[in-house]
C-alpha cells in the first residue's frame, strides 16, 4: 500500500507528539512524584495514545486480514474484562464458551468477509436471542435476567460495538481508496478529546459535570477538549474524503459520543464497585478503559460515513 509523502509527514509528526507528550510526563512524573493521581492519570492517557498509535500501524503494514484480527484481540480483550466481573454460575458456562468461541470469532468472520448484512443483524438479534437460550436450558434461574442482560451487553459493547473500527476498510468510497485513514481519523480525533478534556479540565476545571460517576469530568474540560478536538478534525480533514467543515461536524460527534462512551462505562465500574476493568497495563487499568469512548463513537461514525459516502 502506497501512501503519498505527506501523510508520512502525519505520521512522523504523530511519533514526535508522542515522544514529547512521554518526556513531558515524565519529567512531571520525577518533580511531583509518579504516585501523583493527576501525573498517574496523564500518563496512563499518553500510554493509550502508545498504544493505539502501535495498533494503527500494525493495522497499517498487515492490511486488511492483519487489521481485522488485531481488532479480534482488542475486542477478546475488552470481553474477557468485561465477563469477568459478571456475577455468573455454574450454569453459565455454555454461554460464556458461546461467547468466545462462537459469537466473537464469527462476527469478525463477517467483518473479513465483507457480508455486512449478518454483521449488522448477528449480535444484536441472534446472540441475544442464544445466549439466554443457553442459559435457560442450564436449569438454574438464580438472578436468571441479571446474568444474561450483562452477558448480552457485554458482548455488544466490547465485540459489536469495536468491530466497527475494522469494518470501516470495507466500505466502497468513490475516489478514495486509503480507508485505514478513517480508522486513524476515528481512533486520534475521540483519543485526543479524552486527553484534551483532561487536560483542559486540570487547568480550567471548576464544575463537576457527573461528580459520583466519574469525578475527573468536569464542564470546563468538557468544553475545551471537545472544542480543541475538534478542530483537530477540521484540521484533518485532508486525510479523508470530507470537506474541512464535514470533517469539523463528524468531529464533533464523535468527540460527543466517546465522552457519553466514557460517562457510561464509568458508571458501570461504579456498579461493579471496581475503579479500572483490568490489569492489562500495570497501573493503567485494562484494555475497555483504553477503548471506552471508541465503543460508542466507532458505530455512529462507521453508519455516517456508510450512509452518506459509501
Amino acid at each position: 500500500m502506497t501512501l503519498p509523502f505527506s501523510l508520512w509527514w502525519l505520521f512522523l509528526a504523530i511519533l514526535a507528539i508522542l515522544i514529547t507528550a512521554s518526556s513531558v510526563g515524565s519529567i512531571l512524573a520525577l518533580k511531583y512524584g509518579s504516585q501523583n493521581p493527576t501525573i498517574s492519570n496523564l500518563n496512563a492517557r499518553i500510554n493509550a495514545w502508545w498504544v493505539m498509535t502501535l495498533v494503527l500501524v500494525l493495522a497499517f503494514i498487515t492490511g486488511h486480514i492483519g487489521s481485522t484480527f488485531l481488532f479480534f484481540l482488542v475486542s477478546f480483550a475488552a470481553l474477557r474484562e468485561c465477563l469477568s466481573l459478571i456475577y455468573s454460575r455454574r450454569g453459565d458456562y455454555a454461554v460464556l464458551v458461546a461467547c468466545f468461541y462462537v459469537v466473537l470469532p464469527v462476527q469478525y468472520y463477517f467483518v473479513l468477509t465483507d457480508w455486512y448484512g449478518m454483521f449488522a443483524i448477528f449480535i444484536p438479534v441472534y446472540a441475544f436471542l442464544l445466549l439466554p437460550i443457553l442459559a435457560g436450558l442450564s436449569g438454574d434461574p438464580t438472578r436468571f435476567l441479571d446474568r444474561t442482560a450483562k452477558i448480552q451487553w457485554s458482548l455488544m459493547v466490547s465485540v459489536f460495538c469495536i468491530s466497527h473500527v475494522p469494518f470501516l476498510l470495507n466500505l466502497k468510497i468513490e475516489n478514495f481508496d486509503q480507508n485505514i485513514l478513517l480508522v486513524i481519523f476515528l481512533i486520534a480525533v475521540v483519543q485526543a478529546s479524552d486527553v484534551l478534556q483532561y487536560i483542559w479540565g486540570k487547568l480550567l476545571g471548576k464544575r463537576k459535570i457527573a461528580p459520583v460517576l466519574s469525578p475527573s469530568k468536569t464542564v470546563e474540560g468538557f468544553v475545551g477538549g471537545v472544542a480543541s478536538a475538534t478542530a483537530l478534525a477540521t484540521a484533518l480533514w485532508w486525510i479523508t474524503p470530507f470537506t474541512p467543515f464535514q470533517a469539523g461536524l463528524i468531529g464533533l460527534i464523535i468527540c460527543l459520543m466517546g465522552f457519553a462512551g466514557g460517562l457510561v462505562m464509568s458508571a458501570v465500574k461504579r456498579d461493579f464497585g471496581v475503579k479500572d476493568w483490568g490489569h492489562m497495563i500495570k497501573g493503567h487499568g485494562g484494555m475497555m478503559d483504553r477503548v471506552d469512548s471508541i465503543c460508542f463513537a466507532a458505530p455512529i461514525f462507521f453508519h455516517i460515513v456508510r450512509y452518506y459516502w459509501s
